[in-house]
């Protein structure tokens, strides 16, 4: 069991939370594609890690353009995934793991096969036409010249009734009218259906973009966000004590404030991702890669960890079902692929906030370098492809961004062990399992107490264990030190010191003074940390004192 008294108020600022991408976890059944079952069957896995929730990528009914982020039925399971008696036997049985259940909802736009929308283009006078946002208009002149983030105009025609309808996503993905207080009452009725069925915890995707304004260009950050988002918590989340966590690209520290209230008005916490976009050239896409800038990576934690200190709550990632690998993205997936994964969970770890494991991550998988385009099954990253070749790019060029930035380095299937596609399924898996499969698997590595695995365990351990991990203040030390991350954080006579070493290079330890006999090593990432002076590469190291 987890050892997080759930019946607590904020229990998720103890907690550590596993995302799974439902169809690259576990294959029950032989299809190719992962299953509730297949999540069922590994909940001993999961409790062994030491996790308390499980954020579940959609696994509401759904044509699948956006794998699940078009939804159509919100109150049913795609059959892909299984039944709702296997979602409610899942909720149960993580239970008895200590396990919660956070679900990922998409209240931004729903699927255009939803019957909301099938009735809402039949007429203008049918009740559900303003469940969306519309415009009139005439067919090849768009109503403005705003963009869908897959490409392409955000406006469609429909011929039916001479209109378009907007969608900041695929065509497929219709936006839904907030400012339409039907739709919030609909919403807010299939949210609490699910509570009731003992989800404790949501994950709302591009929550920040619901109040859009799309005659004045604004997307995300509209005026009437946050009043719909109290909204939203006063009717749903509180009544009852769940992880709310809502992802906003657009969030600063002022906003994140916002969202994350300590009084609890909005949500537990955001996804913002200001540090997770540094490399890549300035206002460019993120497939123009550039070098990360590591001092202002520690600039952005440290403003975030001392920003939002007793007045917000920061969220913890390296990855997620959207970003490649960091081992291979920030680290070194090849010589120090084990030293520099165990590198970034330390520092992640020992930070203020709730930190999220996205699911290989804690076996240090990588990103795929061997697929051809053909290979790819993601919308986003076909499209850019497509796009690229048509403005004259290389063939080379595009796949050097993809193999370092499409969203299918995340989506390549979960390796448990050394079998046929990696123990993931025995029929024909929907997206080719990592060639490196053999060597990187949870067999290999469960039960070896020197493994990034047990590194992890161990993390996840310690935040439960030491109240300075929940309640410490941060002060970043070193700053202007270019290899070396290295942060102090201070709760009640309690000290925690986190040192990294963010390169392969060996560099001399810049707060060496700072380690002395009473000081106890918690975690590092090699067996012998004698000589305090030296930081080899990707060290890190996490001490204690009380």
């Amino acid at each position: 069991m987890s050892g997080i008294d759930k019946s607590k108020e904020k229990w998720w600022k103890r907690a550590v939370i596993y995302q799974i991408y439902p169809r690259s976890f576990c294959d029950s059944n032989g299809d190719g594609i992962g299953d509730l079952k297949g999540i069922l069957s590994k909940l001993d896995y999961l409790e062994n890690l030491g996790i308390d929730a499980i954020w579940l990528s959609p696994v509401c009914k759904s044509p699948q353009d956006d794998n699940g982020y078009d939804i159509s039925d919100y109150q049913d399971i795609d059959p892909m995934f299984g039944n709702l008696d296997d979602m409610e036997r899942l909720i149960a049985e993580a239970k008895k793991h200590g396990i919660s259940i956070v679900m990922d909802l998409v209240l931004n736009h729903s699927s255009d096969e939803h019957p909301w929308f099938l009735e809402a283009k039949k007429s203008k006078d049918n009740p559900y036409h303003d469940y969306y946002v519309w415009r009139d208009g005439k067919e090849g002149i768009y109503p403005n010249d705003m963009r869908a983030c897959f490409g392409g105009s955000a406006w469609e025609w429909v011929p039916e009734i001479g209109q378009y309808y907007f969608h900041q996503f695929s065509v497929k993905q219709p936006d839904l009218n907030w400012d339409n207080p039907k739709v919030r009452r609909e919403i807010y009725d299939m949210i609490n259906w699910w509570i009731d069925k003992g989800v404790e915890g949501f994950r709302l995707d591009v929550i920040d973009q619901i109040a859009k304004e799309p005659d004045n260009h604004i997307t995300g950050n509209g005026p009437r966000l946050h009043e719909f988002l109290r909204e939203l918590s006063k009717e749903t989340f509180q009544r009852a004590n769940l992880v709310t966590v809502g992802e906003a690209w657009g969030a600063d520290t002022e906003r994140a404030k916002l969202y994350s209230d300590p009084a609890g008005s909005e949500l537990s916490m955001v996804f913002q991702f200001e540090h997770i976009c540094l490399d890549q050239l300035p206002g460019q896409e993120k497939w123009d890669l550039a070098p990360l800038p590591f001092l202002k990576l520690k600039e952005v934690f440290a403003r975030w960890q001392k920003e939002l200190y007793g007045k917000g709550w920061n969220s913890l990632f390296w990855n997620n079902h959207d970003l490649p690998r960091i081992v291979s993205r920030w680290g070194n997936d090849q010589k120090y692929r084990v030293e520099s994964a165990k590198m970034f969970a330390i520092l992640l770890h020992g930070l203020q906030g709730t930190p999220y494991i996205y699911q290989g991550e804690e076996l240090g998988m990588t990103n795929v370098t061997s697929f051809e385009i053909e290979d790819y099954r993601d919308i986003e990253t076909l499209n850019m492809y497509r796009e690229r070749l048509e403005k004259g790019y290389s063939k080379e060029d595009i796949m050097t961004s993809l193999h370092k930035k499409s969203r299918d380095n995340a989506r390549t299937p979960m390796q448990w062990d050394a079998s046929d596609n990696a123990g993931f399924t025995t029929g024909t898996p929907w997206i080719q399992v990592n060639p490196n499969y053999k060597e990187i698997n949870v067999v290999n590595q469960v039960n070896d107490e020197d493994s990034i695995f047990a590194c992890y365990k161990k993390l996840i351990a310690l935040r439960k264990e030491y109240d300075v991990f929940v309640d410490g203040d941060f002060e970043l030390l070193a700053p202007e030190n270019e290899k070396v991350f290295t942060y102090v954080r201070t709760y009640n006579g309690e000290q925690l010191l986190v040192i990294c070493n963010f390169y392969g290079d060996t560099t001399e330890n810049p707060v060496a003074e700072k380690v002395d006999s009473t000081m106890k090593l918690l975690c590092s990432n090699y067996s012998e940390c004698s000589d305090s002076q030296i930081l080899r590469p990707y060290e890190a190291r996490m001490y204690f004192k009380k």
